[in-house]
């Protein structure tokens, strides 16, 4: 009997002590960990250096799986990928169970990411971490179902993935432009090939058709010195030769090209920064911060910017690759000033429509339907990355001035800025007009 009392006493101690480790981790606020599992996915998508659109997707499927799993901890919110195209069914959770979707929501994020990028173990080694906080604050059955779902709801998302015609297009030959008159080939200094020509043909998410948003012809080839043709190359080469001090620090500040290879002698330096839509996925995370977005709204914000982006960068790489029009370095270079470069590194893709202004407009119609106009916010999005910020007492504001600086950075016409930032603009008002949010 004595023996007996010494064994409980000991297993009530082992379970008094297994208790108290529970617990024992500090539990970040929900919206917390959302907002670091996307600056996480950042910073991975940085350093494998994925080019706009493709980081556009990345953005769109991961943050499209998270609010899916991240909804149920609010009734009122309406699924949106049920509204979208090309999704089949999503898994739900169990009636009368208890979950904690905040981490169902982490698990469904990165079981998306780990299909979609390469750095896999520093996403695990930053998982890790989430998961054992988790562990260390709920019950074993809560996080075991909790992440069962995750991983569901993950697996459900990339059932998309897998049709969309990126899996598809991999392995495509180079696109080298052409030499005809007016027509894109690759620009200075390093005379890339063009990105992702076939990003017009992917499964958009909302819009029914990455033509329905058709942009008139910009202005013709012309030899004529009068002509508008001409005027607008002459147009961007003395904007580079009479900007102000503002105006540079403004195109600078909207650069977002991930890759710029900077040449000094026969060395060759790459410098990596945010990609446009992880600029925009970062004012995305100002607005939800400066507001104190629950969780589930957060989650919201993030999907419906997602969207914004990916929509607007196919809908636009789908007029780049039908015009094929070509870059104003280009023509200054051969008609103009044989030595002349912009101020910013021209992308390796075609001239119109704008596509840093499409996917701003788009994704600054979603934020200014969530948060309001005349949203007072300073941008540090890129702060890490470049040492600058900028204040902005409006999305619409901030995309006018995003639009504005390819102009200034001498890498667009203003007719390729206005065409990119109107398409954007009607995109955006599609998506919003299209999906019902709220029960």
């Amino acid at each position: 009997m004595r023996y007996f009392k010494l064994l409980l006493a000991a297993a009530f101690l082992l379970v008094f002590a297994g208790c108290k480790q529970k617990g024992k981790g500090k539990l970040l606020s929900d919206a917390q960990v959302l907002h670091e599992n996307v600056d996480q996915l950042t910073q991975v998508i940085i350093y494998d250096v994925f080019s706009p659109p493709v980081a556009s997707r990345i953005y769109g499927y991961t943050s499209l799986a998270a609010y899916e799993a991240m909804r149920f901890a609010d009734p009122k919110y309406q699924s949106i990928v049920s509204q979208l195209n090309g999704f089949k069914p999503l898994p739900q959770p169990k009636k009368g169970l208890k979950y904690n979707y905040t981490l169902a929501a982490t698990k469904a994020f990165f079981t998306v990411a780990h299909k979609v990028t390469f750095s896999v173990d520093t996403l695990k080694k930053y998982e890790n971490k989430v998961f054992a906080m988790y562990q260390d604050n709920l019950d074993d059955s809560t996080y075991a179902r909790s992440v069962e779902f995750g991983e569901k709801m993950g697996k459900a998302i990339l059932g998309r993935a897998a049709f969309d015609n990126y899996p598809q297009t991999r392995g495509k030959p180079r696109f080298l432009g052409t030499s005809d008159d007016g027509k894109w080939h690759p620009t200075p200094p390093d005379y890339l090939d063009g990105v992702e020509f076939c990003w017009g043909t992917m499964e958009t998410f909302a819009v029914k058709s990455s033509s329905d948003f058709a942009l008139p012809p910009p202005p013709p080839f012309s030899e004529d010195k009068n002509s508008e043709y001409f005027k607008q190359n002459m147009a961007v080469y003395n904007q580079s030769k009479n900007n102000t001090k503002e105006q540079i620090t403004i195109a600078k500040f909207w650069d977002d090209n991930p890759f710029v290879i900077q040449h000094n002698g026969h060395m060759m330096f790459v410098n990596k920064k945010i990609t446009p839509g992880g600029h925009w996925m970062g004012v995305t995370a100002i607005a939800c911060k400066k507001t104190k977005a629950n969780a589930v709204k957060t989650a919201q914000a993030y999907a419906l910017t997602s969207i914004a982006l990916y929509d607007a960068f196919i809908c636009g790489w789908q007029v780049k690759y039908t015009t094929q029009y070509i870059r104003p370095v280009t023509v200054i270079n051969d008609k103009i000033d044989h030595t002349w470069l912009p101020l910013l590194q021209t992308p390796p893709f075609p001239e119109y429509p704008s596509g840093h202004s499409d996917i701003s407009g788009a994704s600054a119609v979603i934020l200014t339907h969530l948060f309001g106009d005349n949203f007072d916010y300073m941008d540090t999005s890129d702060l890490r990355y470049i040492g600058m910020q900028r204040h902005f007492d409006s999305f619409l504001k901030a995309a006018d001035e995003c639009s504005l600086s390819r102009y200034y950075g001498g890498i667009h016409y203003k007719v390729s800025v206005d065409a990119g930032a109107k398409q954007g603009r009607q995109i955006g008002e599609y998506i919003w007009n299209k999906l019902k949010l709220q029960n």
